[in-house]
């Protein structure tokens, strides 16, 4: 039997919807039946080839939820009709040095959802049982798909921040990501700025979570977060190195920037303020699926929830251009007819 899927052929070109026979599960692999996939700005790695050895073609997408339909001959704990997701770390073997210290996200083996491996852009998928992840009921699967990787990525970088309770704590953009930065971190108790540019993205922002909104464009940014004390953690969910290094200066003693936001510019960071404040600068990347687990449980209990436009999956494309001009309100999520 032959299904759907949305392919890149090679680097750079198009995103074109194909017929393919449907995959059969390896021995610890499940078979999906997808039935949403987000559309992240990590999907450009394998449209434009910016991996280093990815085959083509690839179906791309790491934001994959849907239902098991088949399972592999050595699979247990898993069972058809369970409602699971997959995110951008597909799978991890569990023997490299990496793992054995408990970091799964750098497994020198690491299955990447779309990239190493094909991804959610489909109507079927296999994975492998250790990058699967349960959905809980409260949520649907448009719901929880973007969770997987943006929701992961802004969800565990601040759980792992070292703020506190009534930390001060700031989200640095409201696209895709500062949306749900903002409502993670207003969930988890932080005195939760949000900063932006225009002021008419104060009302949204207040009703997210946030309880200050700074507009970048009218107001000095970093004087700004000084009067509230400094941020004891910026999160840095904009595309530009410019952006986060000019508000460096806006940390508390101790304070720290986390990068999510990736991009091409340099940060420039002054040392001296690092060092007589003790301050710091970390990156951080998605998560294991016992991460994204948690994402969707805090998400499911605290109300969390991704703005998303929804597009079937013959407007992949479309979704994806909406997506890479940084026009998409919040996150693009493709929907199959698999119910």
């Amino acid at each position: 039997m032959t299904s759907r899927f949305v392919q890149v052929s090679k680097p750079g070109g198009p995103l074109e919807i194909v017929d393919r026979d449907i995959p059969e599960p390896g021995p610890t692999e499940v078979r999906i039946k997808v039935q949403a996939c987000g559309v992240c700005h990590g999907d450009s790695v394998t449209k434009e080839g910016l991996f280093p050895g990815i085959r083509y073609p690839r179906v791309p997408g790491h934001e994959v939820t849907g239902v098991i339909d088949k399972i592999g001959l050595n699979v247990t704990g898993w069972k058809t009709g369970q409602r699971v997701g997959v995110g951008w770390v597909g799978g991890y073997d569990g023997t490299c040095e990496f793992c054995r210290r408990g970091d799964f996200f750098a497994c020198r083996n690491q299955v990447m959802t779309g990239i190493t491996h094909d991804g959610g852009y489909a109507d079927f998928m296999v994975a492998n049982t250790t990058g699967l992840v349960l959905i809980p009921e409260e949520l649907s699967a448009t719901e929880a798909a973007p969770l997987m990787c943006a929701g992961v990525t802004t969800y565990n970088a601040l759980r792992n921040s070292g703020a506190r309770t009534g930390d001060v704590v700031a989200i640095l953009g409201l696209g895709g990501l500062g949306h749900l930065g903002i409502q993670f971190s207003s969930k988890m108790g932080f005195k939760t700025i949000a900063i932006g540019r225009g002021k008419d993205k104060e009302e949204m922002v207040r009703n997210l979570g946030a309880i200050h909104y700074i507009d970048s464009q009218s107001q000095n940014t970093v004087e700004e977060l000084l009067k509230l004390g400094g941020a004891k953690v910026i999160l840095g969910t904009v595309p530009s190195g410019k952006a986060m290094s000019a508000i460096l200066g806006g940390l508390s003693v101790k304070g720290k920037l986390i990068v999510i936001g990736a991009s091409e510019e340099p940060l420039e960071v002054p040392p001296n303020p690092l060092l007589i404040a003790r301050q710091s600068i970390q990156g951080w990347a998605s998560g294991s699926s016992i991460d994204s687990q948690d994402t969707l449980s805090f998400s499911a209990l605290s109300g969390v929830r991704s703005m998303n436009e929804i597009f079937p999956l013959e407007q992949a494309a479309e979704a994806y251009e909406l997506m890479i001009s940084g026009k998409a309100r919040f996150r693009a999520v493709l929907t199959t007819d698999n119910r």
